[in-house]
């Protein structure tokens, strides 16, 4: 089976014609149905079966379809690759980023290293967890920032921030004259939670099975974004991570320091042995500005949320 024999299959299977494989791969019809009648022959059993000239795939096509399919995206995943590093070798810096460091913080230290860099070209996306690894690992990108742990043999990670969890809630509400407040005074009015499986949803199940109170929410949301937004419009109570409220300087509600709340901690991830690039470095270097002003660097003592929203 040859990559030329690969290419029209799939082409065929994608398209669910030889005309619009055709058109696809900018060959001829009779191209197409030729390779494809060698594959056939080649094989030794039919991959289509032709009724009033339309192709219907076998059972057979099905499940060597999904084989050819995987080393397609493979391909894929090279060609990216390729163009990848040819963008890098003209000045590309590919950031990823988990989306509630990301939302803000990444934003304002790219703005930075823009200036220093003017013909620098940036990508930044946010990612979930695994993609943002496997992007990483596959060579997509150039650094990541997880608030997630990520541990992996060919990856290096460095702590970089640190933020605590936060209750908020509208100013009106009975928790806003609170100093602080506990897991226990917390599940009786905290009502807007998380999607299951999300990492906030785990975070807060650790949280109250930590502290033997049980978590009972009436709404569920995605981010903690859309947790903030709906506190914002009176909605109720939630609990977020201080990385996120970077995005909400002048909000409506209340920030209050939440007891005894394990830290979110957040590193930096690069490929072992592959040194960070002069822009990446000064990108680094602009973070950790940011993150400092906005005492969320490890080891800052800790100040009043509300302190750095007001």
């Amino acid at each position: 089976m040859k990559l030329r024999h690969l290419e029209v299959f799939w082409a065929v299977m994608s398209t669910g014609s030889v005309s619009d494989a055709a058109r696809l791969l900018h060959v001829s019809v009779p191209a197409v149905s030729r390779v494809l009648g060698h594959l056939e022959v080649q094989l030794g059993f039919p991959l289509f079966d032709r009724i009033k000239g339309r192709l219907y795939p076998t059972e057979e096509s099905k499940r060597l379809f999904k084989s050819v399919d995987d080393i397609y995206g493979r391909i894929r995943d090279i060609d990216r690759l390729a163009q990848d590093l040819l963008q890098r070798r003209k000045g590309l810096l590919s950031i990823v980023a988990s989306n509630s460091i990301g939302h803000e913080l990444v934003p304002i230290a790219l703005a930075k290293l823009r200036l220093r860099f003017p013909d620098l070209h940036v990508r930044f996306v946010l990612l979930g967890h695994e993609a943002l690894r496997d992007c990483i690992l596959e060579g997509h990108a150039d650094l990541g920032i997880s608030t997630l742990p990520m541990e992996h043999p060919q990856l290096t990670t460095r702590l970089i921030a640190r933020s605590e969890l936060m209750c908020i809630c509208p100013w009106s509400h009975p928790l806003a004259q609170a100093s602080a407040v506990s897991a226990q005074e917390l599940a009786q009015h905290l009502n807007i939670g998380y999607v299951p499986k999300t990492p906030m949803a785990q975070r807060l199940a650790s949280f109250f099975d930590q502290h033997g109170s049980a978590l009972q929410t009436t709404i569920e949301v995605g981010t903690p974004h859309s947790a903030c937004a709906l506190v914002q419009a009176g909605a109720g109570v939630a609990l977020v991570e201080q990385f996120s409220l970077q995005s909400w300087p002048r909000a409506a509600f209340r920030v209050i320091p939440l007891e005894g709340a394990t830290p979110i901690l957040a590193d930096l991830i690069y490929l072992r042995g592959a040194p960070l690039s002069r822009p990446a470095d000064v990108f680094v270097e602009y973070l950790t500005e940011v993150l400092d002003i906005r005492a969320l660097i490890p080891n800052a003592p800790k100040l009043s949320m509300q302190m750095l929203l007001d």
